[in-house]
């Protein structure tokens, strides 16, 4: 902890370090502040009721970084982004072109996936304004809108998602750590002086060691997520010694450090993304004036609402993510053809095709562990909310493991800028 303090103070002491910090203190204030802005004609009691009638819509605020509590203009976050960045990847995995133009081309590849990532959320937030306008309505949260009243109120959704991602990207850019992450962050952390209120108001002597039980859960899950985050595999890594003149080069042995869970909070975010839609689609359905679609969507609405299924969707999907984000950003032929144009190798293991096979087994099972976990910590809250039936159990075990993941990396940012200082 006092190696920590001390970064930080450090940090705040670089002029360089302290305006990134204060550049993304001040894009999080401006976000809480569009955050606040609601659209017109919201029925507050409605918007309560419809906010506390299903996990889903729990989840759908937190993912919204809490714009979705008072229907603001920000009331999608990042989610289309974080879909279109999705979609981008899943793209990229298929094609061998898009591949080589991330791997080739470097910094400007990625600059061009990221291009198409941008363009492509716009659409995703039109699709995704109309669903939820419409779903409103349906619920009476909002009146019925004419036509243009409509289309105005998705331009300004549309519109404030685009400046969220344009935020993110800027935080980025001149602040510290990931964007969209704090973003998200930021969301989860403003809700809890409400969360704090409605505790004391609800709380009762009868329901203490629900009370404890929760706490203890917490604490287990934050000790958990470090220790995950932060472990990892060590690979031998052995440099063969070179003789020029009289002088012999190399011979030094080091370790490649491959961790237990690269892909981090990712995987939980990729997840909540891909299940948000399905949902909403079926919300939609299920109040067209077509009978059967009607009813297929309601009897589909039903079945995903039911915490085990949900819980099964949602632990699956965070395995998979993790994995698939894993391969995306680790490649053991490129890491192989790296070591051995470098001169270095793996003890017992022969250059090429074999170390490339020999570091793909063991991030393919280490990852096994680290997706097991975050797909256990994961649904565990929901597992908890069918015995206990407490809502908030539920919404805070993800944010609990948003926060603390995004808080590490966090701190790995700071970290990482205050060495590059003293070097």
């Amino acid at each position: 902890m006092k190696n920590i303090s001390e970064k930080i103070f450090v940090a705040l002491k670089d002029p360089i370090l302290r305006k990134r910090v204060g550049f993304t203190v001040l894009a999080l204030v401006l976000f809480r502040a569009l955050a606040t802005i609601p659209i017109p004609g919201v029925n507050a009691d409605n918007l309560a009721q419809l906010l506390g009638s299903s996990q889903f819509f729990g989840f759908l605020n937190i993912f919204s970084g809490g714009g979705l509590s008072n229907l603001s203009i920000m009331m999608l976050g990042v989610g289309p982004f974080i879909t279109a960045t999705i979609v981008i990847q899943l793209l990229t995995m298929m094609f061998p072109k898009w591949k080589a133009l991330m791997h080739d081309e470097g910094d400007a590849g990625r600059m061009k996936l990221s291009n198409y990532s941008r363009l492509l959320s716009v659409p995703l937030a039109i699709i995704s304004s109309i669903g939820f306008l419409s779903l409103l309505q349906s619920q009476n949260v909002l009146p019925s809108l004419g036509g243009f009243s409509f289309a105005l109120n998705v331009v300004a959704i549309t519109a404030g998602s685009v400046l969220l991602m344009w935020i993110g990207e800027l935080i980025s850019e001149f602040g510290i750590g990931n964007g969209v992450s704090l973003i998200i962050f930021a969301g989860i952390v403003s809700a809890l002086p409400s969360n704090a209120q409605q505790f004391i108001a609800s709380y009762d002597a009868a329901n203490i060691p629900v009370y404890i039980a929760a706490v203890v859960i917490a604490l287990v899950v934050i000790a958990g997520v470090v220790f995950v985050t932060e472990a990892e595999r060590s690979v031998p890594v052995t440099y063969a010694k070179q003789v020029r003149g009289n002088k012999v080069y190399g011979g030094a042995s080091t370790y490649l450090p491959l961790r237990l869970n690269q892909a981090g909070v990712i995987p939980i975010i990729f997840a909540l993304s891909i299940l948000l839609f399905p949902q909403i689609i079926s919300n939609f359905l299920s109040n067209v004036s077509n009978a059967t679609i009607a009813s297929w969507a309601s009897s589909f609405t039903l079945f995903f609402n039911n915490p085990w299924v949900y819980g099964g969707f949602y632990f699956v999907l965070v395995v998979a993510f993790t994995y698939f984000y894993t391969a995306v950003t680790f490649d053991p032929k490129q890491i192989s053809e790296n070591l051995q144009r470098s001169g270095a190798f793996i003890p017992g293991v022969r250059p090429g095709d074999h170390t490339r096979d020999h570091l793909a087994s063991i991030v393919t099972r280490i990852t096994l562990v680290g997706a097991l976990f975050l797909g256990i910590i994961a649904v565990l809250p929901l597992v908890m909310q069918a015995f206990t039936a407490n809502q908030s159990l539920a919404i805070g075990g993800t944010a609990l493991l948003i926060v603390v993941s995004v808080v590490l990396d966090l701190l790995k940012k700071v970290d990482a800028q205050v060495s590059m200082r003293e070097y």
